[in-house]
């Protein structure tokens, strides 16, 4: 059973974990703004596949316009900022203790932490499009590693929970 103590250091650790993830976003999408281009090309390129083996197989899958691609980009910063703002929410619940709508809306900000990270950039960069076959456009190892760390401070959020207690009571 759950003392005060532990729990109060459980939700401490939410607090910081949360918070973390929410600088971290923040930073991400404050750079994809100020520094469009830079990770535009990026995304570019791991759109067009130029930079994969070339598989006559895979190669239907590649996405050639600068519209289309540009619009991808864009809705990962929207995604990106819309993600942030809500773990700063979350964090900012956290910090004024009020641990049932900081547990919610950090569960909302961590799992759109984890869909653009595991489903956008693992499943369909590195999977759909063959990111993982590019030596110099791949951003998998850094997708998995945010994609884990945000996983382990939605455990931990999950923990600080009181027995039958969570987001959705």
């Amino acid at each position: 059973m759950a003392t005060s103590t532990s729990r109060g250091a459980l939700s401490l650790a939410a607090t910081l974990l949360t918070a973390t993830i929410a600088l971290y976003m923040t930073l991400v999408a404050f750079g994809n703004i100020t520094d469009f281009g830079t990770n535009q090309q990026f995304v570019r390129h791991v759109l067009a596949m130029d930079t994969t083996f070339k598989d006559e197989d895979l190669m239907w899958r590649a996405i050639t316009s600068t519209g289309l691609q540009d619009t991808a980009y864009v809705l990962i910063i929207v995604w990106e900022t819309v993600a942030a703002l809500v773990l700063i929410y979350g964090s900012w619940l956290w910090a004024r203790r009020d641990d049932l709508r900081a547990r919610r809306m950090s569960t909302y900000g961590l799992l759109m932490v984890m869909l653009l990270f595991g489903a956008g950039f693992i499943a369909i960069g590195g999977e759909w499009f063959s990111m993982w076959q590019s030596k110099s456009w791949n951003g998998l190892d850094a997708a998995t590693r945010i994609f884990l760390f945000s996983g382990v401070v939605l455990i931990v959020n999950q923990l600080s929970a009181p027995r039958g207690q969570t987001p959705a009571t």
